[in-house]
């Protein structure tokens, strides 16, 4: 038995994937500084739900990446490498950013507000693109999974110590010292940057145009008949998105049924970290053994029965224990969902063209994050809570009849 468990955790202590759950830390704490903080820093501030739904938009950046991503591919800047050097650009921007969100003042001026949030989001989206095509270029096919399995425990440890670590520090100090805070905690992801090793470049494009077209000419082409691509693409847009709006205005869930910054904080910190360290984990050595195909439907299903958890919730009102239940289930289901989706994405794309097609399917996949849930606090206002979060789960199965229709054209 111990040898069947060094066996399994091994792989996860290679230098490689170190690296890789390194910088999938790196890349979600930027993430919940323009969500979880935020959220609850202008509800402290007054700001109603409607307001605060929008500023989901200022995750647009996500969602638009793929428009930029070819200069990641086809231009150097620095002898560190072609991944290394806008890995380091991307990640000084990403610490500047934040100490400038951080200064900013809600009540006295949103705007501003959702301007400089709107820069921290296209530091970290710029970062995302980079660090995508930095893991699917120095694993090889086989390792995407594990490697994906170790990106996100990375990611969700990030988030975690941004959102409930970030809302915890906010009860005892300010806010612009929290966003201080976290722009230190991403110097990690510079020293990361500098140790790790440049990947192997499979493909240089002959020119600037030819780094925007021929991604997208090559994916598109890669089927006899252009419904699989396009059934791709739309899976990869709606797997997420019930778990993604329900998440999008969790903070300001919590607070408004009850709960206090600690508690949240707390509850999230230990329960949901555990739950997500065993999701991404699990997820991983899952979708090894019983294949892609079947881990990507089984916690779809799990994703849509943890989300109606939080209308039960809702129903219940503050009850510290239920609390725990619901977010250990939800991070439980997120770990193993994201892990599967991010493994799927890696498989879809050519390491000819990493940065841009990865890119173009991540954008995808926070497409709902930003569009969709900048529309969730209205729903909330007209549903309430408890039909909010029923339409969430329901949202969610679309993904799953594509995801059987797509089985029949791919290897999964």
């Amino acid at each position: 038995m111990i040898n069947n468990l060094k066996s399994i955790i091994n792989p996860y202590l290679e230098k490689k994937m170190l690296i890789t759950l390194s910088m999938g830390f790196v890349s979600g704490v930027p993430l919940l500084l323009t969500i979880t903080l935020l959220q609850a820093w202008l509800t402290d501030e007054g700001i109603s739900k409607s307001t605060i739904g929008l500023f989901a938009l200022v995750g647009l950046p996500y969602s638009l990446k793929f428009i930029w991503a070819p200069i990641f591919d086809h231009i150097t800047l620095t002898k560190l490498g072609r991944r290394r050097s806008w890995l380091l650009i991307t990640q000084i921007s990403l610490i500047i950013s934040i100490i400038f969100l951080g200064m900013a003042d809600p009540s006295m001026n949103a705007v501003n507000v959702a301007i400089l949030a709107t820069l921290v989001a296209f530091s970290s989206a710029s970062q995302d693109i980079v660090i995508d095509a930095y893991r699917r270029e120095s694993l090889s096919d086989e390792e995407q999974t594990i490697g994906a399995s170790a990106y996100v425990l990375g990611y969700r440890i990030g988030a975690l110590a941004a959102g409930a670590g970030g809302l915890i520090l906010a009860d005892y100090m300010t806010y612009q010292m929290v966003y201080a805070f976290m722009s230190v905690v991403m110097i990690y992801g510079v020293i990361i940057t500098i140790i790790a090793k440049e990947p192997e470049q499979h493909y240089e494009p002959s020119g600037f145009a030819a780094a925007i077209y021929k991604p997208f000419i090559e994916f598109f082409n890669r089927h006899a008949s252009i419904t699989v691509p396009v059934l791709i693409l739309l899976f990869i847009l709606l797997y997420k998105i019930g778990d993604t709006m329900a998440h999008s205005l969790s903070t300001n869930f919590y607070l408004d049924i009850g709960f206090t910054k600690t508690e949240i904080g707390a509850v999230v910190k230990f329960f949901g970290l555990f739950a997500t360290l065993i999701g991404a984990f699990a997820g991983g050595l899952i979708s090894l053994k019983i294949g892609l195909f079947k881990s990507l439907f089984i916690f779809g299903v799990f994703q849509a029965i943890a989300t109606l958890g939080f209308s039960i919730l809702a129903f219940v009102g503050s009850n510290i224990y239920l609390l725990i239940t619901v977010i250990s289930l939800e991070n439980l289901a997120a770990g193993m969902g994201y892990t599967a989706y991010l493994a799927f994405i890696a498989n879809m794309t050519n390491k000819r063209f990493t940065a841009t097609q990865f890119a173009l399917m991540t954008a995808l996949m926070s497409l709902p994050r930003t569009l969709f849930s900048g529309s969730s606090g209205f729903l909330v206002e007209m549903m309430d809570w408890e039909l909010y979060f029923v339409f969430c789960s329901l949202i969610a199965f679309p993904a799953l009849i594509i995801l059987i229709q797509l089985r029949r054209s791919l290897k999964l």
